[in-house]
């Protein structure tokens, strides 16, 4: 019973941190880069948020610095990259959505971006 609720689930029903997954769930950024998942999480139409390599852009460094979040690129599918940096460090998140052409995943990156500049 319980496994048939569960997949009755839709993506809008979950918490934000559920749709995270993948290989590792280290973000960048701390308390920024969680805010940033639970803003991403909560659109109804992510449907899975998977984190990537971290980059190093340079071994010398302020470390920390200024942190950015911006949604990027929409494939055939309508999933998203998002590109989070902060100081020398950039990780991509593929971001997996329930619309299904490149017109939707437009759509839905740019409502993501106005939500990232309104935190």
């Amino acid at each position: 019973m319980r496994d048939e609720q569960k997949k009755n689930v839709t993506s809008a029903d979950e918490s934000p941190y559920d749709k995270l997954g993948g290989s590792h769930s280290t973000i960048i950024g701390g308390r920024q880069g969680r805010r940033i998942i639970h803003i991403i999480g909560s659109h109804p139409e992510v449907k899975k948020i998977i984190p990537a390599v971290i980059q190093v852009k340079a071994k010398k460094g302020v470390p920390g610095g200024a942190f950015s979040a911006k949604a990027l690129r929409c494939d055939k599918r309508g999933n998203l990259r998002l590109v989070v940096s902060q100081g020398t460090s950039t990780q991509e998140l593929r971001i997996i959505t329930t619309v299904g052409d490149t017109v939707e995943g437009k759509r839905v990156m740019d409502e993501l971006n106005e939500m990232l500049q309104d935190k």
